[in-house]
């Protein structure tokens, strides 16, 4: 086994679907809908929701470092989601059919190498960077708006 994907826990998301509209803005997040059936991909599921599912949008903390390299973005929890997907050895397909920005981190929070992943090249572009000895983990974020995706693990 080279590699795992997991996504976040999802009790760490509960609260915030009970909330009024004004209590997440306070928090700096916000409920949506999904429109289109790409485009919201839920960091708890791995997956992108259906047209019509609710989720929460807010800023999380993906690279929690002391240093420069610290991280935090945009992502999406779809308030479906009940249960983190985990893959093994495979790239979820959510992250398959995107362009990926694959950041290389070391044991030390450094970065350490980064690679762009067209469409298809998940798998290989992650192998890839694990070839790397330096490279402890792997930050997939969409190439395009930036979103955190998913947080790969060396096994």
């Amino acid at each position: 086994m080279a590699y795992r994907i997991e996504g976040l826990a999802p009790q760490a998301f509960e609260g915030l679907f009970s909330m009024m509209d004004g209590e997440l803005t306070a928090r700096g997040a916000m409920r949506v809908t999904a429109d289109s059936p790409t485009g919201f991909p839920c960091r708890v599921s791995l997956r992108d929701a259906d047209e019509g599912e609710e989720l929460v949008l807010l800023n999380h903390v993906s690279h929690d470092v002391d240093g420069p390299f610290r991280t935090a973005y945009a992502i999406y929890v779809r308030k479906a989601a009940v249960a983190p997907a985990r893959y093994e050895d495979e790239a979820p397909p959510y992250l398959d059919k995107r362009m990926l920005s694959l950041r290389g981190f070391g044991a030390d929070g450094l970065l350490k190498n980064a690679l762009l992943a067209m469409p298809g090249e998940a798998d290989a572009k992650i192998r890839a960077l694990l070839e790397r000895p330096e490279i402890d983990n792997i930050h997939a974020h969409a190439a395009t708006y930036g979103c955190f995706l998913a947080r790969i693990e060396r096994n």
